[in-house]
């Protein structure tokens, strides 16, 4: 949130950081927060005064699903929105709730000048907005991340807006920051909070279990000793990257309004390298935990489950290698979800 309106405008480094020690508690309390703070971000691109109504509040919580799963057109002081969307997390706990809209006028619908459809967020009260119980998952179960919907919403002119086509109405250098690199590495900060603590419980539960049929105890054996050090290397060095990127593109921000795309390649390289990473990792500390990791009363279960859900978010999901790749190979690519 910016700071003209009581917000921390924290930089990307401290997201991270901050979703990252929640994460280690708990992987759905580090993703909720990674989504609310990152819904802040809208803040910057609205009129002051919608801002302050809606995120000036003391406690207010915003949240929401940018992908553009409604529709809406112009109406008397605003647009008219009606849409369903997935994946609201922390939904039940917001006061405002965000959804990714294509307008469509007398010309058609909205779009971009490559031709891609603009899609503009537009925040609701929550009173207004009906929430569908659909959260029956693996991992992440405690986010809560039900569907959400409208239903012919008249949404004020002031509390819509366009992170492609409208400027931000804030200046520091956050609103200048890639929007979406930004999501991304918050995303990825949940799975090496978790991963940080599937490595520290398989540590623990080493030092004390002697699994069957054997007289060692687990941290006495080679194979788990080595496998654990590879871990702690690939976790660290995941980490080390996420933020020298993080901490790198928002100088570039700070100095120069804009980050290139090979920096904002670079961040969503990162960020699904850490995701992808901390998954490993779990999945190594789960692995060695045995028998005592299937129990619901081991952490591990739940950290094995929460990291792979972390790496199906569309930010740091497979395909962004696709994306990536082309363009570290220099092809043509739209660069504008990067």
């Amino acid at each position: 949130m910016p700071a003209a309106i009581g917000g921390g405008e924290a930089p990307p480094a401290v997201l991270v950081e901050c979703v990252e020690a929640l994460a280690y508690g708990d992987g759905s309390a580090g993703w909720c927060l990674a989504i609310a703070a990152t819904s802040g971000l809208l803040a910057g691109y609205l009129p002051e005064e919608a801002a302050r109504e809606v995120y000036g509040p003391a406690g207010a919580i915003v949240g929401g699903v940018f992908a553009p799963h409604g529709r809406a057109v112009p109406s008397e002081g605003g647009l008219r929105a009606s849409g369903r969307w997935p994946y609201a997390s922390g939904c039940e706990h917001c006061d405002w709730l965000m959804g990714g809209c294509l307008v469509e006028d007398d010309s058609g619908v909205r779009t971009l000048a490559s031709g891609a459809p603009d899609v503009t967020l537009m925040l609701a009260p929550a009173a207004e907005v009906r929430i569908h119980d659909t959260w029956h998952v693996s991992g992440l179960r405690g986010t809560g991340s039900h569907d959400i919907e409208f239903s012919e919403l008249l949404i004020p002119a002031g509390r819509c807006a366009s992170v492609f086509t409208d400027p931000p109405t804030q200046s520091g250098p956050l609103y200048a920051f890639p929007l979406f690199g930004l999501l991304a590495l918050a995303i990825a900060a949940v799975g090496i909070g978790i991963a940080r603590a599937a490595l520290d419980e398989l540590v623990s539960l080493a030092r004390v279990k002697t699994p069957t049929a054997s007289r060692r105890r687990l941290a006495d054996r080679a194979t788990v000793q080595a496998d654990v050090a590879r871990a702690e290397a690939a976790l660290r060095a995941a980490r080390a990257f996420l933020l020298d990127c993080a901490r790198g593109s928002f100088e570039t921000a700070a100095r120069h309004r804009e980050v290139p795309v090979p920096e904002r390649v670079a961040l969503r390289l990162a960020s699904t390298h850490a995701a992808t990473t901390a998954a490993e990792v779990v999945g190594t500390a789960y692995r060695h935990g045995g028998g005592s990791a299937v129990y619901e009363s081991s952490p591990l279960q739940r950290q094995f489950r929460d990291a792979n859900a972390v790496t199906q978010h569309m930010l740091v999901a497979p395909a962004t290698w696709e994306l990536t790749g082309r363009l570290v190979f220099g092809f043509d690519a739209d660069v504008s979800q990067l």
